[in-house]
């Protein structure tokens, strides 16, 4: 939708294709950060963004052991937001979708699926789609490929990944929030459990993670031990617990870390999860994913008002976002085998707290690193002028 939005502002036509009715699912990433709100400023969108629903996390804690400790400190970053938005994901996507709509060169498809690429002479030229009206074929300069880890484009495409393998999986779930309980957004760490709660105002959006492959153990044991795991880390649930009455309400998350090998062919390019799969570590995913389309945005934007972009073109959008995506990665994956993965296997209570999680704790430009990593990226993109601008028109279907 990133990308929709910053093609037709440039003038480049773009049709988007969401399968979906509507937008209004409950989507597990919900985070805004700093990168993504610095580019809505560059938009000049900021301003009414921000007077959607949304939370302000200006820190980040957790609570390991029976320690709380600040983990992040966004207060510090060079940036006109030094904190993370949280809102809901349909919300952004009604935001950027209405906001797109402004534009003469913007189509927006509901309830319409790419089945199916169609290629000519080795270069994918369009797609075939089904939708309420039946199925059909649209052709374009450019196909891209953002519907996400599960992608149907990935696999018509038979794109070699890269699996960097996860120790982790989640069960992600609500719980309504009383004004009498904690504040902070965080994770709660103790005797081989993991809870991750965000405040979302009215309720806490939940993840509780443990080790990989162990779901149908975590289900055969039921509801009520799983309630009586989750109540150990956050006893002042006592009373809402029960609300986790059904299996259907608590949905299983398979963690993936993994990315292409290639994002490009010929008349077609991969972004987002759909071209590299985040964990949900740094809560990063979406962000990364809208880096990538304003790298996109800059590097295609003046092929596309000229004609068909080249492969070199296309592969021009992985060599620059290959390497922030990499390093993200690296850390993440740090994370999860160095910390979390041994967090999950303690079998006994303890009270001391990790040295890694000490040293942040002591040294509060430490808290720093984990802002700037996350909160900003290895490599923040910029909104190219002539995307800012308008670009200049293109009469004929682009992408």
């Amino acid at each position: 939708m990133m990308m929709g939005y910053l093609f037709a502002r440039a003038g480049v036509p773009v049709t988007v294709l969401e399968k979906h009715g509507d937008f209004l699912r409950d989507f597990r990433g919900d985070t805004v950060h700093p990168s993504t709100l610095e580019i809505l400023y560059e938009l000049g969108l900021l301003e009414s963004f921000l007077k959607r629903p949304h939370q302000v996390v200006k820190e980040l804690f957790a609570i390991v052991n029976g320690h709380t400790v600040k983990l992040a400190d966004f207060g510090h970053l060079s940036s006109h937001c030094k904190f993370t938005a949280l809102m809901p994901q349909w919300e952004f996507l009604n935001f950027l979708s209405e906001e797109a709509k402004r534009f003469p060169h913007f189509l927006l498809q509901m309830e319409t699926r790419a089945v199916r690429l169609i290629e000519e002479n080795g270069r994918t030229v369009g797609m075939g789609v089904e939708g309420k009206n039946g199925s059909r074929d649209i052709y374009a300069d450019l196909v891209v490929g953002a519907d996400g880890r599960h992608s149907d484009l990935r696999q018509a495409a038979k794109l070699d990944a890269c699996d960097l393998h996860a120790p982790i999986d989640a069960l992600w779930m609500r719980i309504s929030r009383r004004p009498s309980d904690p504040e902070a957004t965080g994770g709660r760490f103790q005797g081989g459990l993991l809870l991750v709660m965000i405040n979302r105002g009215d309720y806490w959006q939940c993840a509780y993670v443990f080790p990989k492959g162990s779901y149908d153990r975590v289900h055969a044991e039921g509801l009520a031990k799983f309630q009586e795991r989750v109540l150990a880390l956050a006893p002042f649930l006592q009373e809402r617990v029960g609300e986790l009455d059904d299996w259907e309400k608590i949905k299983l998350l398979t963690v993936q870390v993994n990315r292409l090998r290639e994002w490009a062919r010929p008349g077609l390019l991969f972004v987002g999860d759909a071209a590299h799969a985040m964990s949900p570590v740094g809560g990063v995913g979406i962000n990364l994913a809208i880096q990538d389309a304003v790298a996109a945005a800059n590097l295609l934007v003046r092929p596309l008002l000229a004609g068909a972009p080249s492969l070199e073109q296309l592969q021009a959008v992985q060599e620059r976002r290959e390497w922030p995506t990499k390093r993200t990665q690296e850390v993440q994956v740090f994370i999860q085998n160095r910390i979390l993965a041994p967090s999950l296997a303690a079998t006994t209570e303890s009270h001391e707290l990790p040295l890694i999680v000490k040293l942040i704790a002591r040294a509060g430009f430490l808290q720093r690193l984990p802002a700037r990593m996350f909160g900003m990226g290895f490599r923040p993109e910029h909104v190219d002028p002539i995307i800012v601008g308008g670009g200049t028109r293109r009469a004929h279907p682009a992408t």
